[in-house]
C-alpha cells in the first residue's frame, strides 16, 4: 500500500532477522500491488503473487493471512500513528483537534496528484472486497482509540462518549473521500466533535 500518513514515526533499530522479514514482507506487498494495478484484484491469484515475490505461498500467508491484507500492509503502523496523535498532542490541543490533524495527514483522503496513489484509490474504490476490508480495518482500531481517549480524558474505560468519538474520528476520512474539497469536509466533520451540533447548526 502506498504511504498513507505523512506524520513521522520512530522505531527501534531492527536486527538482521527482523530486517530480512520486513524486506520479504515489503517485496510481497509490492508484487501484489503491482499485479493488482495491472490486471485487477480479482484476476490475480495468491500463487502468482508468491511467484512474483520469489517466495512460497506458505511464506506469503505468514505475512498476510488474507488476500485483502496484501493491499493494506501498513495496518499496524496506522494504529500506532493514530494512538500517538492523541497521546503526543501538544499541550492545550483538544483530542478532537489532534484527531482532525491526524485525519488531514492521511493520504487516503486525497491522492494530491500522485498518479500511483490515484491508481491505488481507484483499485480500492472499484473492488467491493477491498472497500469492505478498508472499512473494517479502520473500525478495528476503534476499541484501542476509545481506550486512549478515555485515559487522556480521565474517564472510565468503556465510557460511551469515548467510544462514540473513536468511531466518528475513524469514519470522518472515509466520509470525506470523493468530495470536491476533502480537507474542508474533514474539518467540518471534526468541528461537530469539537463544538457540538449547536455550533454546526448555527452556521445556517
Amino acid at each position: 500500500m502506498p504511504e498513507t500518513d505523512t506524520s513521522p514515526t520512530t522505531a527501534a533499530p531492527m536486527g538482521r532477522r527482523e530486517r530480512k522479514k520486513a524486506a520479504t514482507r515489503q517485496a510481497i506487498a509490492d508484487a501484489a500491488l503491482r499485479l493488482f494495478l495491472a490486471r485487477g484484484y480479482d484476476d490475480v491469484g495468491i500463487r502468482e503473487i508468491a511467484d512474483a515475490a520469489d517466495v512460497s505461498t506458505t511464506t506469503l500467508f505468514k505475512h498476510f493471512p488474507v488476500k485483502e491484507a496484501l493491499v493494506f500492509d501498513e495496518e499496524a503502523d496506522q494504529e500506532t500513528r493514530l494512538l500517538c496523535a492523541v497521546r503526543d498532542r501538544p499541550q492545550g490541543q483538544s483530542i478532537p483537534g489532534a484527531l482532525c490533524e491526524h485525519a488531514l495527514r492521511l493520504r487516503l483522503v486525497t491522492a494530491d496528484g500522485d498518479a500511483r496513489f490515484t491508481a491505488f484509490l481507484r483499485l480500492v474504490d472499484n473492488t467491493p472486497a477491498l472497500r469492505d476490508y478498508l472499512h473494517a480495518m479502520w473500525l478495528r482500531h476503534a476499541d484501542a482509540l476509545a481506550r486512549v481517549i478515555a485515559e487522556e480524558s480521565g474517564l472510565p474505560p468503556g465510557d460511551p462518549a469515548c467510544t462514540a468519538m473513536a468511531h466518528f474520528a475513524l469514519e470522518a476520512p472515509r466520509a470525506a473521500h470523493g468530495r470536491d474539497d476533502p480537507r474542508e469536509a474533514i474539518k467540518r466533520a471534526f468541528a461537530l466533535l469539537e463544538n457540538g451540533w449547536t455550533a454546526i447548526d448555527s452556521d445556517h
